[in-house]
């Protein structure tokens, strides 16, 4: 039997890694080493930077980063970097910009930016006695960080509020301590975790020795000190609205009817679970891509936005629309914990190449940014479904997938491009095509792969 499993993995050197698992997992180990090692980048100083983001690193992998040109936000115009497999999520949010451009462009303000963390503890003492020293508690608590604090204070950010919650009414003995932060231009999470866990010792050591405390109520056991990725006050809100008239034409669709019909769709979203789930996963299309494109933490923000999509109980459609006294109006509110300064922003070479791209803006700007796209994605992909349908221009886009999936030449490229300009695309109707130009047919005539 074939020795898959392996004892200090991690202590082996990063060709010692490779070496191991293309022995071990492939048939060809030669042929995957050498295209694994492909990937590595020649600068040697840049690859130690990117080897070291994670653990047991074997090689890079690699995804296209585009920009989306001509989004005006706020009046000011950038082209946003997005960093997204997906075939037509860029050309989308490009088409939307462009189509808002003229109209007004996007608008967004940040609503507030506010961060929580939690510190989860057991205590089977009286709760009015805690209740009742919590304004002594929190002073020593504040003053236990302020060597963790200071260089954020002066930033203007810091510890916000700390609050004591009693949930003993869903779990035995269980309280926290939930503390609301700003962060400033960073997300925060090692400056919050730091302080959560120095609260965690400090509240050990204030219960121990209250004198009001009967001896088994000085005994309290911190669970765990831990930042929530659920930040409903770090909302951002982003807008675009014309009459409904400057909208124009859709094909057949007049600009009211494409309004009601869109708007429609929109409050589908809202009642349909279902559907909402689809809605919203193409608002993380755009969203997502940025928050690559800028090294932030696109597994937070998804999870963050998926909760507050259902904060009333149901999973809803993160965006709305109304059509009011011939106005079209569609906006979403989101929250988005994101920064500009620290972590990988700083460390990757491409994200800090696509922070100037953006004019190296603060958090509050790169979070409007990243809503403005989001909505893009999100109005362009309900304009599709309401008129043409999705997949015309989803295949478009897909077609040099499966160009390349037949390893069409550079001139059947040019030609399969002209003929399905009119034409539908489908990854059969494609490799047929390929085969009449390269002459092949089946026994049966029909046009088939070799």
């Amino acid at each position: 039997m074939e020795q898959k499993t392996i004892s200090g993995f991690s202590k082996l050197s990063k060709r010692g890694k490779l070496k191991w698992i293309v022995t071990n997992f492939f048939t060809d180990p030669e042929a995957v080493a050498r295209e694994l090692k492909s990937y590595w980048l020649k600068n040697e100083d840049q690859q130690k930077v990117l080897d070291g983001f994670s653990e047991n690193t074997i090689s890079n992998y690699y995804l296209p980063y585009g920009v989306a040109p001509n989004f005006v936000i706020n009046g000011k115009t950038y082209a946003v970097p997005m960093v997204i497999e997906e075939s037509s999520v860029v050309a989308a949010a490009s088409s939307a910009a462009k189509f808002w451009m003229n109209k007004g462009g996007f608008r967004a303000k940040v609503i507030d930016s506010q961060k929580v963390g939690q510190v989860h503890f057991s205590w089977s003492g009286n709760v009015k006695k805690l209740r009742a020293v919590f304004p002594n508690m929190e002073k020593q608590l504040r003053q236990s960080v302020t060597h963790l604090t200071a260089n954020m204070k002066k930033r203007g950010g810091g510890i916000l509020e700390i609050q004591l919650i009693d949930l003993t009414h869903l779990e035995k003995d269980y309280y926290q301590l939930r503390v609301t932060f700003e962060t400033c231009d960073s997300m925060g999470a090692n400056f919050i975790n730091s302080i959560l866990e120095e609260f965690g010792r400090t509240l050990q050591v204030f219960v121990a020795t209250q004198e009001s405390f009967e001896e088994s109520e000085q005994d309290l056991t911190v669970i765990m000190a831990i930042l929530s990725n659920y930040t409903p006050d770090c909302v951002v809100r982003t807008w675009v609205e014309c009459p409904v008239k400057k909208l124009g034409s859709f094909g057949e669709l007049d600009a009211e009817t494409f309004a009601q019909k869109f708007a429609k769709a929109i409050r589908i979203a809202r009642i349909d679970p279902y559907r909402a789930t689809t809605h919203n996963k193409g608002i993380f299309n755009g969203i997502d891509a940025v928050v690559l494109a800028t090294a932030n933490d696109f597994r937070a923000i998804e999870a963050c936005g998926h909760t507050y999509a259902a904060r009333d109980g149901q999973y809803r459609s993160l965006s709305n629309c109304t059509v009011e006294n011939g106005i079209f109006k569609f906006w979403i509110d989101i929250p988005l914990a994101v920064g500009t300064v620290g972590g990988l922003t700083n460390l990757h070479p491409v994200a800090k190449r696509s922070l100037e791209l953006l004019g190296n803006p603060t958090a509050h700007e790169l979070m409007q940014i990243i809503a403005a796209t989001g909505l893009a994605q999100n109005f362009a992909a309900i304009k599709s479904l309401v008129t043409t349908g999705i997949q015309k221009g989803h295949m478009k886009m897909h077609l040099m997938n499966i160009l390349n999936h037949l390893e069409a030449s550079e001139q059947e490229t040019e030609k399969a491009t002209n003929h399905f300009e009119e034409r539908t695309v489908s990854f059969t109707a494609v490799r047929d095509y390929l085969n009449s130009l390269r002459g092949k047919k089946s026994k049966k005539g029909r046009v088939s792969v070799q």
